[in-house]
């Protein structure tokens, strides 16, 4: 134990269990030491500590980093109550009484946010170019269907025609804010606590400067206060892979209902579905099923984490431990749903003319209809009823616009001409478009060769 001389007993075993992180905060091991070594340098350069006994204990945690990466040594959660308590026992054993050296003008308290800070940081540069991977394969795709016609849709009911490519490029641009938010929480924890001791700083005269800068963090902290109790990076972490997991839980709702036989859109790789073990003849988007599922954890891990510090007084409060379970859970699984989803979109293949046969005179044209008639000088509150009109008359004889002749169009407007007609023509619909944003394939085209040339 690091505390053990004001106590007279050992803690309770079952306490010791119960009160135990070990288990998960060995996730930061290498930022622990990353963060021991600086701050064993730093004792050194300061005269804190001779520089023999700097350069032994930076020694000593070396060896034991690459213990920990060979798994020739493993601390023993029946010993150890944490990760940091198991490398400075380790270290004893290595190199002796100098090991007790390491604490000083440090507690756990910054010694911990430290280590999350590093991790964080690390893991934010992870998902980003993760997610770059993601859009660079959504984007091969995209550029295979400019002109896959499906439709789209506004309460899931038929709304207008859109591409396919169009489709995939919204989720592009989700993953791009989903890049800026890690980018904004990167340097959100870009400032070092170490330092800062428990709560009120040290009176020995270390150099947080030296240890900022070793580290990699643009600053120290600049309230001791704060800095150990401050966890509103992780909250920002917790809440940027909830947004992620939501845009990727949509879209695999949206796979689910592309693969299933009503739609016969999408045809998931064997490499990315399951069968049944009593209907031979299923086949399962249970990927897509479990990253929609996994969602629900990792929003409840924000949850979880906002519900424990809301009560907290500064500084810091043992309910803290909390904050490394949600934190490394969520990343675990957001970045394997990512990688996950990758997968699939990279291995799908797509049934191009699906939609087109269905969509011929489909009702999902008749605002272009109604912008015609706005062309032609009439009020665009007139026109939708004009329009919408000839949808009920034609809806009551179960036909469609692909039906509709000029004769008939003219009794509801005299308006109407020849030209009227290429309205219904499912074929040149997206090239109709005229607004930037929307799925014309010229601008469709100009989108993807502009995220094309992002990635670069």
């Amino acid at each position: 134990m690091l505390w053990g001389g004001r106590f007279s007993k050992n803690l309770d075993p079952d306490a010791l269990s119960f009160s135990s992180s070990l288990s998960f905060d060995i996730n930061f091991a290498a930022e622990d030491i990353e963060g021991s070594i600086a701050h064993a340098e730093m004792l050194g350069k300061t005269g804190i500590i001779p520089e023999a006994d700097s350069q032994l204990i930076t020694d000593g945690l070396n060896k034991i980093s690459k213990e920990i990466h060979e798994q020739s040594w493993k601390p023993d959660a029946e010993k150890f109550e944490d990760i940091h308590s198991a490398i400075e026992a380790r270290l004893y054993e290595l190199i002796g009484e100098t090991a007790g050296k390491l604490h000083t003008g440090r507690s756990r308290n910054d010694q911990v946010s430290t280590d999350l800070r590093l991790w964080v940081k690390k893991r934010c540069g992870n998902i980003i170019s993760l997610l770059h991977e993601v859009q660079k394969t959504f984007l091969e795709l995209a550029e295979d269907n400019i002109n896959t016609i499906i439709p789209g849709y506004t309460h899931l009911q038929r709304a207008q025609p859109v591409s396919f490519a169009h489709h995939l490029l919204a989720y592009i641009e989700m993953f791009e804010r989903d890049k800026q938010r890690f980018s904004i929480i990167k340097k959100l924890s870009d400032e070092s606590p170490l330092g800062s001791g428990a709560l009120a700083g040290s009176t020995l005269p270390l150099d947080r400067n030296f240890t900022a800068a070793r580290l990699g963090f643009k600053n120290p902290s600049g309230n001791s206060l704060d800095a150990v109790s401050d966890r509103d990076f992780i909250l920002d972490f917790l809440n940027a892979c909830s947004i992620g997991m939501i845009h990727l839980s949509r879209l695999s709702e949206e796979i689910i209902i592309w693969s299933s036989t009503e739609w016969k859109f999408l045809k998931l790789s064997d490499e990315f579905s399951t069968g049944s073990s009593l209907m031979p003849q299923k086949k399962n988007p249970d990927m897509a099923e479990l990253i929609r599922g996994k969602t629900g954890r990792v929003l409840g891990n924000y949850i979880s984490l906002s519900t424990t510090i809301k009560g907290l007084p500064l500084s810091y409060n043992r309910d803290l431990q909390e904050d490394k379970e949600p934190l490394f859970d969520s990343f675990n699984t957001y970045f394997n749903s990512l990688d996950i989803m990758r997968g699939m979109i990279g291995t799908v293949h797509v049934n191009k003319d699906r939609f087109i046969k269905d969509l011929a005179g489909d009702f999902s044209l008749a605002t272009d209809a109604a912008d015609w008639l706005v062309l032609k000088g009439i009020p665009f509150r007139k026109a939708h009823e004009i329009i919408g009109s000839i949808v009920k008359y034609l809806e009551d004889q179960d036909r469609n616009l692909s039906d509709v002749s000029l004769a008939e169009l003219k009794k509801f407007n005299p308006v109407f001409d020849e030209t009227a007609m290429d309205c219904f023509n499912i074929h040149t619909a997206l090239f109709r478009k005229k607004t930037l944003g929307s799925p014309n394939p010229d601008f469709v085209k100009e989108r993807i060769n502009y995220w094309k040339q992002k990635q670069e």
